[in-house]
């Protein structure tokens, strides 16, 4: 599956304002907010960025907070808006922390994303790094490279052409339970791997 056009260079764009981590936002995202967001996206739409992307954590630790900063828009709720103030740019989650959720509810959230934009989801996830999110959410952290892994396998049986897809993992299983709208890219729309370290 071709997701960025052969034979020329193409340019995406990880969102300023929805993240302000210390570690790369800009001086003028402190008091940028929702109309701002949506301009960037909108003159990135028109310029012909292949993608918009936005990150995930649920929440950040105090001892993490002066570097990262707590300003995390939800990545579904933004794409989602985003989606429907743009037309034809890409839309990333970059990257959504995969073990934080369940791969139903994930699978749900972005299909019904892919439907409502056009087809224009890239789905990103990875393993994640902040332990405190992780004990809040009752996840193991030490497990997490081997649960995005699980995740992983489960999402491309969830948001494949099945209705009523098939999964059986060490931590997730599901059967017989349909969900819908799929999503509305084939086989699935396209799932991406993202992390980095130090």
């Amino acid at each position: 599956m071709r997701v960025l056009p052969r034979g020329r260079l193409s340019y995406g764009m990880q969102l300023p304002v929805q993240s302000q981590s210390t570690l790369y936002a800009e001086p003028w995202e402190a008091a940028a907010g929702p109309a701002e967001l949506l301009a960037v996206a909108r003159a990135a739409d028109r310029l012909g960025f292949a993608y918009l992307a936005v990150c995930d954590h649920v929440a950040i630790p105090r001892r993490l907070a002066a570097a990262m900063g707590t300003v995390w828009y939800d990545p579904v709720a933004t794409l989602g808006w985003l989606a429907a103030a743009t037309e034809r740019v890409r839309l990333l989650s970059h990257v959504a922390v995969a073990a934080l959720r369940h791969p139903l509810l994930t699978a749900k959230q972005y299909a019904t994303l892919d439907q409502l934009s056009g087809g224009r989801l890239i789905l990103g996830v990875g393993a994640g790094h902040v332990r405190e999110e992780f004990d809040a959410l009752g996840v193991d952290f030490a497990r997490r490279g081997a649960l995005l892994d699980e995740t992983v396998d489960a999402l491309k049986a969830a948001l494949g052409p099945e209705e009523f897809p098939d999964f059986r993992g060490e931590r997730f299983a599901f059967s017989g339970l349909g969900q819908a709208p799929r999503p509305l890219q084939t086989p699935r729309p396209p799932l991406w791997i993202g992390g980095s370290s130090p």
